[in-house]
C-alpha cells in the first residue's frame, strides 16, 4: 500500500505542475497533460479504495 501512496502522491505532483503551467503560464500544452494526470490520478484512487477495502476485511 505504501508504493500505491507514493504513486499517488507522485502523479498528484505532476497534475499540480502542469496545471499550475496551464493557469499561472498560460502554456496551453499543459492541458491535455493535467487532464492525463486527472486519469491515472482516478485509477490510482480506485485502486487504493480497493486495497483499503480489503485489508479492513483482514
Amino acid at each position: 500500500m505504501t508504493d500505491l501512496i507514493q504513486k499517488i502522491n507522485a502523479e498528484f505532483e505532476t497534475f499540480k505542475t502542469e496545471s499550475g503551467s496551464l493557469i499561472e503560464k498560460g502554456i496551453k500544452a499543459a492541458g491535455p497533460r493535467a487532464r492525463k494526470s486527472t486519469l491515472e490520478l482516478e485509477k490510482l484512487l480506485k485502486e487504493f479504495r480497493k486495497v483499503s477495502i480489503a485489508s479492513t476485511k483482514e
